[in-house]
C-alpha cells in the first residue's frame, strides 16, 4: 500500500508539474521548422500562420526553412530535437505520409517519432505548364505529352514532396515516362517553369495561382474532386474526362514524440485560434487553401488521418516504381 501511495503521489506531482509547465508555456520564442525552401506553398502558409501565432501566444514564432530530402531533413531535426514544444514541424502529406513509402530508409517514422498537434489546411494541386507549351486543356496536354515525352521534363519541390508525387500520380495514370527534375523547393522550380526550362509542374494551388493570374504559366487542370474558388475557371481533371487524378497536400503541426500533452494542447489551441481568425482564414482561402473545421483540428484526428494517408499512398507509389535511396 505504501508503494502504491508513493506512485500515486508521484503521478500527482508529475501532473501538477505538467500543468505548471503548460501555464508558463511559452516563456521564449518558438521555432516553426518549414522543411522546404522559402517561397514555396508550405512556406507561404507557414509564415502567415506563424505571424498570427506570435500574437496569440505572446512570444515570437520564428520560421526556419530546413529544406532537403523532400522535406525529411527538416522533419528529422524536430524528431531529434528537444521535447519541450519550442520547436515544431509544419509537415505535409509528402513529408509525413508519402515519404514513408517513397524512401527506402526514411529518416524517421512519422507515426512514432512525432506527436500530432493540429491539422491546419488542405490544398489541392494543379497541373501547370510553361506559357509557350502548345496546349490549352488536359486533352491536348495528354496528346502532346504522349508524343513528346522523351524530350520533356517536369519539376518538383524535391524528391518525395507533394509536388513530386502529384506528378508521379499524373504520369502513372496517363502512362507517361518523363524525366523528373528535382529542386530545393517549389520557388526555384516555378522560376524554371516561368523561364521555360522545364515543361510542367504539379503545383500546389497556393503558389500556382499568382503565376497563373499573371499569365506567366498556364493552368491545365485541377487535380481535385471539385473546383477551387481560387481558380474558379479551372476545370478538374475529372471534368475533362480523366479519372484517378486527385492529388493534394495538407499542412499540419507536429512536435517531438515526448512533448508533454499539456504543451501539445496549448499549441493546438493557439494553432486553431490562428487559422480560424478572419484575417488569416480569408488570406489562406484566397490562395486556395481549405481551412479545416475545428472538429478536424484535434491531435487525435490528425493522428488518425496520418495513418490513413500512409496506407492510401503506399500502393500508388509502389505501383509507379518510384523509389529513393
Amino acid at each position: 500500500m505504501k508503494r502504491k501511495s508513493i506512485y500515486a503521489a508521484l503521478a500527482g506531482v508529475i501532473a501538477l508539474t505538467g500543468l505548471a509547465v503548460a501555464q508558463q508555456f511559452p516563456a521564449r520564442p518558438i521555432t516553426m521548422v518549414i522543411p522546404f525552401a522559402a517561397g514555396g506553398p508550405t512556406d507561404v502558409l507557414g509564415r502567415v500562420v506563424a505571424a498570427r501565432m506570435t500574437d496569440v501566444v505572446g512570444q515570437q514564432v520564428v520560421v526556419e526553412n530546413v529544406g532537403g530530402a523532400g522535406g525529411m531533413l527538416g522533419g528529422d531535426r524536430v524528431a531529434r530535437g528537444a521535447a519541450d514544444g519550442y520547436q515544431m514541424l509544419l509537415g505535409t502529406v509528402g513529408t509525413q505520409a508519402q515519404g514513408q513509402t517513397l524512401y527506402k530508409k526514411p529518416l524517421y517514422n512519422s507515426v512514432t517519432d512525432f506527436k500530432p498537434v493540429a491539422l491546419l489546411a488542405q490544398v489541392p494541386i494543379a497541373l501547370v505548364v510553361k506559357a509557350d507549351l502548345p496546349v490549352k486543356d488536359l486533352k491536348e496536354f495528354i496528346a502532346y505529352a504522349q508524343t513528346n515525352q522523351k524530350k520533356m521534363q517536369f519539376g518538383s519541390a524535391g524528391p518525395g514532396s507533394a509536388t513530386h508525387l502529384g506528378c508521379v500520380l499524373l504520369n502513372y495514370v496517363l502512362k507517361l515516362d518523363i524525366t523528373h527534375i528535382p529542386y530545393k523547393g517549389t520557388g526555384p522550380a516555378m522560376q524554371d517553369l516561368i523561364g521555360g526550362n522545364i515543361d510542367y509542374l504539379c503545383e500546389i494551388i497556393t503558389t500556382a495561382k499568382p503565376q497563373v493570374d499573371g499569365g506567366k504559366v498556364k493552368a491545365i487542370a485541377l487535380m481535385n474532386a471539385t473546383r477551387s474558388p481560387a481558380l474558379p475557371n479551372l476545370p478538374t481533371a475529372k471534368e475533362q474526362g480523366t479519372d484517378g487524378l486527385e492529388a493534394y497536400t495538407w499542412n499540419a503541426l507536429f512536435v517531438h514524440k515526448d512533448t508533454p500533452d499539456a504543451i501539445v494542447a496549448a499549441l493546438n489551441k493557439a494553432a486553431i485560434e490562428s487559422v480560424q481568425s478572419p484575417g488569416v482564414k480569408d488570406r489562406l482561402e484566397g490562395l486556395g487553401a481549405q481551412i479545416v473545421t475545428k472538429e478536424n483540428s484535434t491531435p487525435e484526428y490528425l493522428g488518425k488521418l496520418l495513418k490513413e494517408e500512409i496506407a492510401k499512398w503506399a500502393p500508388v507509389i509502389k505501383a509507379s516504381g518510384v523509389s529513393i535511396d
